[in-house]
Order: C-alpha cells, then structure tokens, then sequence
C-alpha cells in the first residue's frame, strides 16, 4: 500500500491506478476543483501526503501547477505521453499498469527553491533545444528521469525545479545517445 494518497483527474484513472498497484486515491474530476474536492485533498495532504498523477496533457498541466502551488510539498509522478497514450486518447487511464508503476518508483518532489544547475545553454549543448529532434529527445530523457515531457522552456524549470543532480542527467543523458546510436546501426 502506497502511503500518499495519490491525485488524479477521473473514475478511469482510479481504475487504472488500481490495477497498478493498493492506493488511495482522490479525483479531481478535471479542472473542476469543487471546494470539498479541495479540503479532501488539504487532508490528505497534512496526513499522508500527496502524489500529483495528472494527464500528460495541456489539462494535467493545469491542475498540476494549480495544486502545486497550494500543496508545496506534494510529491510529483510522470507518465511519459508515449506511455499513456491509446485509443486516440491520452491520459492516466490508457496507461498500462506497469507504466504507473514506473512512474511511481520516481516520484519526485518540487525544491523548495529552485535550483540553478541547469540553463538554457545546457539545453542547446545536449541538443534539447534548436534542433528538429529536441522534441522526442526531451520525451525520452523527460521519462528516463521521471520529469515528463515538456517543451524546452518547461523542462529546463523541471530540471532545476525537481533537483535533478548534473550526475543523474549526464547518466541518463548517456544511456539514450547510445540507445539512438543503437537504433542507428539496425
């Protein structure tokens, strides 16, 4: 049994994340925070502690920084869009259930204050920006690290946001140039 509760959007969430793994759950039915949704969540969030698992979407984004910036020290979960992407839809309840799992073993939570080790010229060093395969490689290494995808702008505030050490990116960094350089050579 996970003991945060965990944060997601709707019913097929619930069923998806229960297939997963023993959680509790609470649903945000979208954007649509009722009040009683809200103190539900302050709740847990004093309790037991939350875990924000929002769709990979312009919507989970929304409710995700919405419910950040009122429960500073949730705990924050990643399904890589490829990962919960099906059926013409994404979201949490079209992810498998080892992909929730996935997600779950790297939790991460927001620094208090946001850190510096990454910039815009890391971004363009590693061709994570300015270049036409910036887009999948951010994909890739967003879901090797646990941030999710994001556009440049975004995932260099999750690098530094979500205390992603120059060690962990350079090793993850290097498994995915060798997995391309595999990919190249079949």
């Amino acid at each position: 049994m996970i003991k945060e509760v965990i944060i997601v959007e709707g019913k097929q969430d619930v069923n998806a994340i229960n297939k997963a793994v023993e959680a509790d759950c609470i649903m945000t039915h979208g954007f649509n925070l009722h009040n009683h949704t809200l103190t539900l969540i302050k709740q847990a969030y004093k309790k037991r502690g939350i875990i924000i698992l929002t769709d990979p979407d312009y919507g989970g984004e929304k409710i995700r920084n919405f419910l950040s910036k009122r429960f500073p020290d949730a705990k924050h979960a990643f399904i890589p869009k490829a990962e919960a992407t099906a059926n013409n839809d994404i979201g949490v309840e079209q992810a498998t259930p080892e992909a929730i799992r996935n997600a779950l073993n790297k939790v991460r939570c927001l620094e208090w204050q946001e850190g510096t080790e990454f910039s815009h010229a890391d971004l363009v060093k590693y061709n994570l920006n300015g270049v036409v395969t910036a887009a999948v490689r951010r994909a890739k290494l967003g879901a090797a690290l646990g941030i999710g995808y994001a556009n440049a702008k975004t995932f260099l505030q999750r690098l530094n946001k979500y205390g992603v050490s120059r060690t962990e990116f350079e090793e993850e960094f290097n498994k995915m140039v060798l997995d391309e350089k595999m990919e190249e050579t079949k």
